[in-house]
């Protein structure tokens, strides 16, 4: 199975589910969040490999270029300008959709290998790690966000850390899952955008279900908005100030016999779904 972890917002504790929930049912981890992924700290070191990863952008040979402009005029995202003595690209917008390379009548556009990031996995026993990190500047995480997609195994069960929000990225991450785990806290922010994220998913429809983080926290009563919207609660967790300080120093959750039971029923209350 694919199990993303989303959230409507940052700092819910989507990384806090994802990395306890991995270790707890003994299931590989993958960290979409590819802009500033987190999840390798709570990954024990084992051998770890590294792969550039590119995009492709359009090579204008000025030798063939008869400055016709069809490049510009087919480009849907203005990456291509049309100047008084060439054609100059802007491969920070450039979508890599290759239209201007197919439609050159003068064929004077190839492509070229734009870096945007890299992959790296890691293994710790029998479970394995991979995440992207997007060069620094990077506008567009998408083609890392497939990479790292591209990598996971068909025939294993896959815990993903997904984006926060519910841009073009998260929409990416939560793709193609067998069920996406919504983690929420009990306050009016955190409440508006679950309820956008669980919209979101509604029309993908992909299945979902919500984690409800910092219970005790005070505010809202979220697991109340949450029946009213049909979105199914799938666990609690305390607002505990020890859960705080062991997660900030890169520690998991699974050392008290009532927190690894906490994950183990979570995860059971998933594949229940899943099931269904």
């Amino acid at each position: 199975m694919r199990i993303a972890v989303a959230s409507g917002k940052g700092g819910t504790g989507k990384t806090l589910v994802s990395v306890n929930l991995s270790a707890a049912v003994g299931a590989d981890l993958a960290d979409l969040d590819v802009e500033e992924p987190n999840s390798y700290l709570y990954f024990r070191d084992g051998p770890t490999s590294i792969i550039p990863v590119g995009r492709p952008v359009p090579a204008i040979d000025p030798g063939l270029c008869d400055l016709c402009g069809e490049c510009v005029r087919v480009c849907a995202f203005n990456a291509l300008v049309r100047l008084p003595g060439r054609i100059k690209v802007y491969e920070e917008l450039c979508h890599g959709c290759g239209a201007c390379m197919r439609l050159c009548p003068s064929r004077a556009i190839s492509e070229a290998d734009h870096a945007v990031g890299c992959l790296i996995r890691s293994s710790s026993g029998a479970r394995r790690l991979v995440y992207g990190r997007l060069n620094v500047g990077e506008p567009i995480a998408i083609p890392l966000l497939k990479a790292v997609k591209g990598l996971l195994p068909a025939d294993r069960t896959v815990i993903m850390d997904c984006p926060p929000g519910t841009s073009c990225n998260m929409i990416e991450a939560v793709k193609g899952s067998d069920y996406v785990i919504m983690v929420a806290e009990p306050t009016p922010f955190g409440v508006h955008d679950l309820i956008l994220a669980a919209d979101v998913l509604d029309r993908m429809d992909v299945p979902h279900g919500a984690v409800i983080n910092k219970v005790g926290i005070g505010g809202v009563d979220i697991a109340a908005i949450c029946a009213e919207q049909g979105i199914t609660v799938l666990a609690t967790m305390p607002f505990r100030r020890d859960i705080a300080q062991r997660h900030a120093q890169g520690q998991l959750m699974l050392d008290r016999p009532e927190d690894r039971r906490m994950f183990l029923d979570l995860w059971a209350s998933v594949t229940k779904e899943v099931r269904r």
